[in-house]
């Protein structure tokens, strides 16, 4: 079975940070300098980042054939680490308000040279590209974890469902992002 791979690849037109693509989203939750999406677009990048999470967290390979996987790559990793920080949490309440706390926390960006996957993205030329691919993401994190939460939450319990909570020991490519924002092996 192959791996999922973002059906945004061939967007034309979208800019391009260090190899990651700033590709429309439904901001539904956040706010952010993320382009609006036209009314052909039904699926966001948010959408497949949730859809594809449990099959493509199985894989220990991911062939990037485009810019989109790059960004899909690193919201798998975030999916990863909202459920782990998702399993302290008994109400949807909690839930929210964990994902918002995660999704502010200062994170490492994968064009950071200290980033684990970083060599399957290219480097920022300037403090403006970074302060843009920053901000972009800072607003991708929100948003998913937004529509995680309503994606996870057992609406008959009000509690994370198990069938979510499992994929918690679930690593993509072997690795997590840790608390800080940083990555674990």
């Amino acid at each position: 079975m192959p791996v999922y791979h973002s059906k945004q690849n061939k967007t034309q037109g979208c800019q391009e940070i260090g190899g990651v693509f700033l590709l429309p989203i439904h901001a539904k939750n956040s706010k952010g300098p993320a382009p609006r999406p036209g009314a052909e677009l039904e699926v966001d990048i948010i959408d497949e980042a949730i859809s594809y999470f449990k099959a493509n967290v199985f894989f220990s390979n991911f062939e990037i054939k485009g810019s989109a996987d790059r960004l899909l790559l690193y919201l798998t990793l975030y999916v990863s680490q909202c459920l782990g920080r998702m399993t302290r949490c008994t109400t949807k309440d909690q839930v929210l308000k964990e994902m918002y706390q995660l999704s502010i926390e200062n994170f490492q960006m994968p064009v950071d040279a200290g980033f684990a996957l970083y060599s399957f993205y290219k480097p920022v030329t300037n403090k403006r590209e970074s302060d843009e691919l920053r901000a972009y993401l800072l607003q991708c994190r929100q948003e998913l974890g937004s529509r995680l939460a309503e994606t996870v939450i057992d609406p008959t319990t009000g509690r994370p469902s198990k069938w979510w909570m499992c994929f918690t020991k679930r690593k993509f490519l072997g690795k997590s992002l840790d608390a800080a924002g940083g990555y674990q092996r």
